[in-house]
């Protein structure tokens, strides 16, 4: 069996040219890379580079080697990345839960972005609108919505403040019209919740000022009621971020008070100061902020538009 050391002075000679080139980039003396060389060549039983006055040449073994032996340095390297970043704390997993809709819209560039700066940190995106246990430790760090947070022992930060409204798609505002009025509500396909999304404040307003009528379809997530919405299958509560930004969609009410809510980023107090949690939450929270804004102001242009058309 060869000895690894003996890598280093093979890949110093094949990128040097000569053990004189290799011996000054390796900080050791001509002697000592020759003899390393020889070592390594004895224990292959293989001759790896020919030898002459105006240096060494690698052998046809020899290229074909240093291939692996460069791929060997690599995760070498990469091991010692690694290492480094667990002595400081930025290597692991960081397990983020979020609702499909917030995942989609908001989290995949920044995490992309995140895993550039951050290689060694893993995200593992747990994406569900049921409310994840963080003391169970069902997860890391979640993005929460609604008007409080009812778990007062979780370390919060406030991410962003939305509004809701009714929207229905073009589609269906051109077969059925648009109601003009909540007393109308009742006359139309009304798209309710299942499970939590049942409870939701918009949900239940919808479903009183429409006199408790009968659901024409249910979804139980935020993603499937906006693409619900978009397919023409009723009229429903979406973000005004969302509906005022999607073409394709017809506002049918003012701001509903009852669904304003807000959104934070939650953690549990001993993972807060953890330098990959640090490090995670520190880069998501103005991440998440500045594209809330960006599609906050695309929606107000489209739907300012909209009214300039109508």
């Amino acid at each position: 069996m060869f000895d690894w050391n003996d890598l280093k002075p093979f890949l110093a000679v094949a990128r040097g040219g000569s053990t004189l080139a290799a011996s000054r980039a390796l900080g050791v003396n001509q002697t000592t890379v020759a003899r390393r060389v020889e070592a390594l060549e004895a224990a292959l039983d293989l001759k790896l580079f020919d030898r002459g006055q105006t240096g060494s040449r690698l052998t046809e073994a020899g290229r074909d080697l240093l291939v692996q032996a460069e791929q060997v340095e690599r995760t070498a390297e990469t091991f010692a990345s690694r290492a480094a970043a667990h002595r400081r704390g930025l290597a692991g997993a960081v397990r983020l839960t979020a609702t499909e809709i917030i995942a989609n819209t908001t989290l995949m560039p920044a995490l992309a972005e995140f895993r550039r700066l951050y290689p060694d940190v893993q995200v593992d995106l747990l994406i569900s609108d049921k409310t994840l246990d963080l003391h169970a430790g069902e997860a890391d760090v979640a993005i929460r919505s609604g008007a409080v947070l009812t778990d007062s022992d979780l370390i919060a930060r406030k991410l962003h403040d939305y509004d809701f409204a009714l929207y229905c798609s073009r589609d269906y505002a051109a077969r059925r019209g648009a109601p003009a009025t909540l007393e109308e509500l009742a006359r139309h396909d009304l798209i309710g919740g299942d499970a939590e999304l049942a409870g939701w404040a918009g949900m239940v307003w919808l479903f009183e000022k429409a006199g408790g009528a009968t659901p024409a379809a249910r979804s139980n997530t935020m993603g499937n009621l906006y693409h619900a919405v978009k397919a023409g299958l009723g009229i429903a509560p979406l973000a005004t971020l969302l509906g005022d930004g999607d073409r394709s969609l017809v506002r049918c009410s003012d701001v509903i008070p009852e669904a304003s809510g807000s959104s934070w980023l939650v953690t549990r107090k001993e993972l807060r100061d953890t330098p990959r949690m640090r490090a995670f939450i520190d880069f998501l929270v103005p991440h998440f902020q500045g594209q809330m804004r960006q599609m906050e102001a695309a929606a107000r242009a489209i739907r300012e538009e909209a009214t300039v058309e109508a």
